[in-house]
């Protein structure tokens, strides 16, 4: 639950009270360092295995499918991405309720909100599919689950943008502004990558190219570590609110 600072629920006993700025950080830094760690063992101990492709060609960075199917990285990425989902789903939650709160009688932004609710969460649920299914245990499950998240994510995105443009004209804090800002070049940084990287992929599997399968891999890291900002922009968004752990007082309870 988002509470300011001084809200009542002071009076009703907190359990746990953190910041959401710490809360935000934390969610966002599980699947990146999840994402450094599997991809330096990857290279340290699986390279010639996570490089491979059927092209049979030279290169020389893993993809993330790869540097996440084999063991121990697919446990300290399940592990992680597992850890960090609840919150994903509770921040999904916490921005709906912002938006309708700025949009109570516009009925376009509100369908808008809901449908953002629902990109969101399709996006966390379609990362939990292609993390706990491995491509090295059944392919097309995980490429489904990839594909709902990539789909999911780019249509989150630009809801968001469009959400927070019709914010824009009724005026915003510094900080909204700021997070608006970021939140437009992320979008554009993670399409163009998007567009790279399927570019590079395409290109490998029609002419088999050494080295092109490492470019697709790069920009398939800018794509995840541009969607991981994105909803870093958060800190700003919610920078003044409290995640809290609480019961509900005896006189609220009937």
């Amino acid at each position: 639950m988002l509470q300011g600072p001084y809200g009542n629920l002071d009076r009703d006993r907190p359990l746990f009270r953190l910041p959401f700025t710490a809360f935000i950080m934390g969610t966002v830094l599980l699947p990146l360092t999840a994402l450094i760690v599997c991809l330096f063992i990857s290279l340290m101990y699986h390279f010639e295995d996570a490089t491979n492709t059927h092209c049979q060609v030279s290169n020389y960075l893993p993809s993330i499918s790869a540097a996440i199917g084999y063991i121990p990285e697919r446990y300290i990425w399940r592990t992680c991405i597992g850890l960090h989902s609840a919150p994903r789903y509770m921040v999904s939650i916490a921005y709906f309720n912002f938006y309708h709160g700025h949009f109570t009688r516009k009925l376009p932004e509100l369908l808008l909100s809901g449908l953002a609710l629902v990109s969101n969460l399709a996006e966390n649920t379609g990362l939990v599919l292609l993390t706990y299914v491995s491509s090295n245990e059944t392919y097309n499950l995980h490429k489904y689950g990839f594909i709902i998240f990539l789909a999911s994510s780019l249509l989150h995105m630009l809801i968001t943008c469009r959400l927070w443009y019709v914010i824009k004209r009724h005026g915003m804090s510094p900080e909204e502004t700021r997070s608006y800002r970021w939140k437009l070049r992320l979008f554009v940084f993670n399409v163009s990558c998007c567009l790279a990287a399927a570019y590079f992929f395409r290109r490998h599997n029609k002419y088999c190219e050494t080295g092109v399968y490492t470019l697709f891999a790069f920009f398939e890291y800018l794509v995840v570590l541009s969607n991981m900002a994105f909803h870093l922009t958060a800190f700003w968004d919610f920078g003044s609110k409290d995640v809290i752990l609480g019961t509900v007082s005896e006189d609220k309870r009937y």
